[in-house]
C-alpha cells in the first residue's frame, strides 16, 4: 500500500513538471536602454518552450528602423526535467532623439498567444552634438573599421591647364571583398569653377594595397575649368552599403565592441571576415571620401586668330565637295572632318575666309566618339556652298584651336579643291537693239524722205495779235477759280498728309510697342531653366534681332532681315564680342536646320550665363 502512495505521488509531480515544460513563455529585452541617434542596439524575444513559436516579422515604429537579424536555440536541463529556448535577435537604429517605447510583441507559440512585455529606450542626439548620454564605444569602432576598408582616391594627369582645356580624369574606388559592398550614391566631384562630364565606369580590377586585398572600380570622367584661378578638384564623395558582423550584447563585466571577437585596431582579426557564415551580419551605410587635388588654371592668350570659336587640344582637318562639277547656283556639299583630341563640344565648323561669289547655308554636325567621355574622336561637318558666279575652285576654309602643349593657337586650312561651274550672268538684251536696221532693197527711201522735217522756212509771224479786254466780273472766269482751286487743293494735301502722316506714326508706336513687349518676354524665357538647346538658342538670336530692329531706329529694318552682322555694326561691338555673337547664331541655325548636333542634350550654366551677359550688354 506505500509503495502504490509513492508511485502515484511520482507521477503527479512528473505530469506537473510535464505540464509546467509545455506551457510556453516569453520575455523580450534590449542590449541597452540608452544610445544616441545613428547607433544600434539589439531587440531580444526570448520564447520558452514548443520550438513552434512564430514571433513578429516586422516591428514598425516610427522613427525606429528595426530588422530581424537572426535566432539563436537553447537547451537546458536541470533536476532531471528539460527546457528548450529560442531566442529571437532584432537590430534596432534610431532615426532621431526622443524616447520611444515598444509595445508588447504578439507571439504564436505552442497553439497559444502569448505577448512580450513593453519596452522603452531612450535615444539623444549624435555625439556631434552635446548630450549626456555617453556613445556606446562598441558601434564607434564598428564604423570606423568599417570606413578602414573601403577607400577613394581622385587622380588628374595634369596640375596646370588653361581655361576651357578638357582634362581627364580618374576614380579609383576600392573596397574589401568580404563586406560584399553596394553604392547607394555614386561618386561625385564636388568643387566649383568648372564643369565635370558624366562619370563613365570603365573597369574593375582586384588589387593588393598595403598587404590587404581590394576590389577596385575604375571611373572616368574629364572637367574644364571656367575661369582662371587655383581651383581644389574634389574631394570625390560616395556613400556605399556594406555587411558588418552584428552587434552582440556586452557582457556586464565590461563593455565589448559590436566586434568583440577581435581586437578593434584591427578589422580583419573578426572571424566573420574568414568565415562570413559563421555569423549573422547587419547592414550599415559607409561614406566614402578621397582627398582633393590642387589645378592651377591659365588664361588663353589675346590675339585669337578669327576663325578661332574656343577649341582647345591638338586637331587635324581633312576636307572633300561634292559634286566638282555644277551650273551657277547648284548647291556643293562641303564635308570637313576634324579629328583629334580636345574640347569637341567648342569645335565649330570651319568658317570661308572668301564669301564673295557665293552663298552659304548654315552646316550639320555629327560626332564619334574615340573613348568613354568623349575626349577624342572626329566631327564631320557637311556645308552647302551655292556660286554666283562662275569659279575655279573652292574657297578656302579655316579652322582654328588652341594647342596646351605648343601654348600658341593652329589655323588649319583646306587645300584647293578644283571645281567647274558653268553659266553665268544673262548677256544684255539691247546689244541687238543699239544696232541700225538696213532697209529693204528695192524700194526707195520714199518713207524717211516723208518723215524728215522740212528745212524751209514757210513764213515769218512780224505782227502780234491784239488781246481783247472784258467788263464781267472776275469770279465768273475760269482763272480765278483755277487759281483759287490751288491753295484748296493744296490745303487738302496736307490734311490727308497729315493725318496719314499720324497713322504712320500710330502704326509705328504699336510696331515699337510690340517689338519691346517680345524682347521683354523673351528675355524672361532666357532666364527659366527647363528650355531645351533648340529653344533657348532660337529665342536667344530672337531677341537679338529684335534689339537690333528697335536700336536701328528705321520702320525699314524688320528683326527678320538681322544676322549677326548687321546686329554687331547696329551695336558697334568689339571683335571679342562680335564673335561670340556669330557663335549664337550659328548655333541657333545649327540646332534649327541642320537636324544633328554634337554635345549634351541641356545647356550648360557657363554658357548660359556667357549668353545672357552678350543679350544683357547689347544696348
Amino acid at each position: 500500500m506505500r509503495c502504490r502512495i509513492l508511485l502515484a505521488v511520482f507521477v503527479a509531480v512528473a505530469l506537473a513538471q510535464f505540464a509546467r515544460a509545455d506551457s510556453p513563455s516569453v520575455t523580450a529585452v534590449l542590449s541597452n536602454s540608452e544610445t544616441v541617434v545613428g547607433e544600434t542596439v539589439e531587440l531580444q524575444i526570448k520564447v520558452t518552450g514548443p520550438g513552434d513559436a512564430q514571433p513578429p516579422e516586422e516591428i514598425s515604429i516610427d522613427g525606429l528602423e528595426i530588422h530581424a537579424t537572426g535566432q539563436s536555440r537553447q537547451f537546458e536541463m536541470r533536476n532531471f526535467s528539460t527546457s528548450s529556448s529560442v531566442t529571437y535577435t532584432y537590430t534596432v537604429l534610431p532615426l532621431r532623439a526622443g524616447r520611444f517605447t515598444i509595445p508588447s510583441q504578439t507571439v504564436h507559440a505552442g497553439g497559444r498567444v502569448i505577448r512580450t512585455p513593453q519596452l522603452v529606450l531612450n535615444v539623444a542626439d549624435s555625439p556631434g552634438q552635446p548630450t549626456t548620454t555617453r556613445p556606446n564605444r562598441g558601434t564607434q569602432s564598428q564604423a570606423a573599421a568599417a570606413r578602414d576598408l573601403v577607400f577613394a582616391e581622385l587622380i588628374v594627369p595634369k596640375k596646370t591647364a588653361y581655361v576651357g582645356e578638357i582634362v581627364p580624369v580618374q576614380i579609383r574606388m576600392g573596397f574589401d571583398p568580404r563586406l560584399r559592398p553596394s553604392l547607394i550614391e555614386p561618386p561625385e566631384i564636388t568643387g566649383q569653377g568648372f564643369t565635370s562630364q558624366k562619370l563613365q565606369q570603365s573597369g574593375q580590377t582586384s588589387e593588393t594595397v598595403n598587404g590587404r586585398p581590394y576590389e577596385v572600380v575604375t571611373y572616368k570622367s574629364a572637367i574644364a575649368a571656367a575661369r582662371a584661378g587655383k581651383f581644389e578638384i574634389g574631394p570625390v564623395k560616395a556613400k556605399a552599403q556594406v555587411i558588418v558582423p552584428r552587434r552582440r550584447p556586452p557582457p556586464r563585466a565590461r563593455t565589448r565592441s559590436p566586434f568583440d571577437l577581435f581586437d578593434l585596431d584591427d578589422p580583419f582579426s573578426d572571424p566573420f571576415f574568414s568565415n562570413p557564415f559563421a555569423q549573422i551580419g547587419e547592414r550599415r551605410d559607409v561614406e566614402i571620401r578621397s582627398e582633393p587635388v590642387q589645378l592651377d588654371v591659365k588664361p588663353l592668350p589675346p590675339n585669337a586668330p578669327p576663325s578661332f570659336s574656343g577649341a582647345i587640344g591638338n586637331f587635324a582637318m581633312a576636307t572633300d565637295a561634292k559634286p566638282k562639277s555644277v551650273q551657277a547656283g547648284d548647291p556643293i556639299t562641303v564635308t570637313t572632318s576634324i579629328a583629334g583630341r580636345g574640347n569637341f563640344d567648342r569645335v565649330n565648323a570651319p568658317v570661308v575666309e572668301d564669301e564673295r561669289g557665293w552663298h552659304k547655308y548654315p552646316p550639320s554636325s555629327k560626332f564619334k566618339q574615340d573613348d568613354e567621355v568623349g575626349i577624342s574622336g572626329t566631327k564631320t561637318f557637311e556645308t552647302v556652298l551655292s556660286p554666283n558666279e562662275k569659279k575655279q575652285a573652292l574657297p578656302v576654309l579655316a579652322f582654328s584651336y588652341f594647342d596646351p602643349a605648343k601654348e600658341q593657337y593652329v589655323t588649319l586650312r583646306s587645300e584647293p579643291i578644283a571645281i567647274t561651274v558653268q553659266g553665268g550672268a544673262a548677256v544684255s538684251q539691247n546689244v541687238a537693239a543699239s544696232q541700225p536696221v538696213p532697209a529693204p532693197t528695192g524700194r526707195p527711201p520714199t518713207a524717211a524722205v516723208a518723215t524728215s522735217k522740212p528745212q524751209d522756212i514757210l513764213y515769218q509771224l512780224t505782227d502780234r495779235g491784239r488781246t481783247t479786254e472784258s467788263f464781267a466780273p472776275i469770279y465768273t472766269r475760269r482763272v480765278f477759280w483755277a487759281a483759287q482751286s490751288i491753295p484748296l487743293l493744296a490745303l487738302l494735301s496736307f490734311s490727308i498728309w497729315k493725318i496719314r502722316r499720324t497713322k504712320i506714326n500710330n502704326r509705328e508706336a504699336r510696331r515699337i510697342a510690340a517689338l519691346q513687349h517680345e524682347a521683354a518676354e523673351l528675355m524672361h524665357k532666357l532666364h527659366r531653366k527647363n528650355t531645351t538647346p533648340q529653344e533657348y538658342y532660337a529665342e536667344a538670336s530672337r531677341v537679338v534681332q529684335v534689339k537690333a530692329a528697335l536700336a536701328s531706329g528705321s520702320r525699314e529694318v524688320e528683326p527678320n532681315m538681322v544676322d549677326a552682322e548687321t546686329a554687331a555694326d547696329t551695336f558697334k561691338l568689339d571683335d571679342y564680342s562680335r564673335d561670340q555673337l556669330r557663335r549664337l547664331f550659328e548655333q541657333s541655325d545649327e540646332w534649327q536646320y541642320s537636324g544633328a548636333h554634337n554635345g549634351p542634350g541641356r545647356i550648360s550654366p557657363e554658357n548660359r550665363r556667357e549668353v545672357l551677359e552678350l543679350i544683357e550688354n547689347l544696348k
